[in-house]
């Protein structure tokens, strides 16, 4: 009965998350592009250097086009087999988990506000560390610093989030969370990567690296593998329960697409 099932379904919803707008593509089994729907957000500069979104517009215009594209396509949620999320990388969102309302605007990847602290890190002799355990620069561009940004910044948010009441994640978590009604809270390596948190070599959320950063580890969503069902969505939101069966952040997504699958291998957007 499932065999019966799988062969009638037809198609593959892929939700790709940027930074100017939201769009959503159906493709049939043979890859081709079958409905595309795409709406812009507000981008929000609240002084020179600074940059940031309304996650509630992020996630409404997501929904709103993974609609248009399913209705487009001429066939209902029941023909799709499921979907895959890619998205903006180091946008930074901090969410009430009982509310499931943003506590402050995301920093986006854009945004320097955290330049300083960097630089503070860098002085302190950090460097070599975090790039050891991270491959990464320290540098503003990352979330890590703008996670601890929003910790400090935001009335009460260090001790809620200590205590557990608030979720922490890139563009991806925030959408898993909306699609399966807060049940789930998690991300990808390719996305916890993006953070200056997580360790390459345990494939872990970094304990040291949190300590320095002073970021509780109860803010942080689950690490979970790029490819692979890791939950459904809420029937009620795309007119049926789709498995969520992949996430990566939009340029290892791209340097997957582009077929750079060995070691060495690079694109240039």
């Amino acid at each position: 009965m499932h065999e019966v099932r799988w062969a009638a379904m037809k198609y593959i919803l892929a939700l790709d998350q940027g930074t100017t707008s939201s769009r959503a593509i159906v493709f049939d089994r043979q890859g081709g592009v079958v409905a595309v729907a795409q709406r812009e957000f507000r981008q929000i500069f609240p002084q020179p250097g600074w940059v940031e979104h309304d996650a509630r517009e992020i996630w409404a215009t997501q929904h709103a086009v993974a609609l248009e594209a399913i209705e487009r396509c001429g066939a209902g949620a029941d023909a799709f087999v499921g979907l895959g999320i890619t998205n903006q990388r180091e946008t930074t969102v901090l969410w009430d988990r009982a509310t499931g309302h943003p506590v402050a605007n995301a920093i986006v990847w854009q945004d320097r506000r955290t330049a300083a602290r960097c630089d503070e890190l860098r002085r302190a002799g950090h460097a070599a560390r975090i790039h050891r355990k991270t491959g990464l620069v320290i540098d503003a561009y990352f979330a890590g610093t703008k996670l601890e940004w929003l910790l400090d910044h935001v009335p009460g948010a260090r001790a809620r989030a200590e205590a557990g009441e608030l979720a922490f994640g890139t563009v991806d978590s925030w959408l898993v969370w909306n699609l399966t009604g807060g049940r789930v809270h998690a991300t990808d390596a390719s996305n916890a990567s993006r953070t200056l948190l997580f360790n390459l070599h345990t494939q872990d959320w970094d304990d040291e690296l949190l300590a320095l950063l002073r970021v509780p580890r109860a803010v942080l969503p689950d690490v979970l593998p790029s490819s692979g069902v890791l939950a459904e969505t809420e029937s009620s939101l795309l007119g049926a329960a789709l498995p969520i069966a992949g996430i990566a952040g939009d340029q290892q997504a791209a340097t997957f697409g582009q077929s750079c699958f060995a070691p060495g291998m690079a694109k240039n957007t």
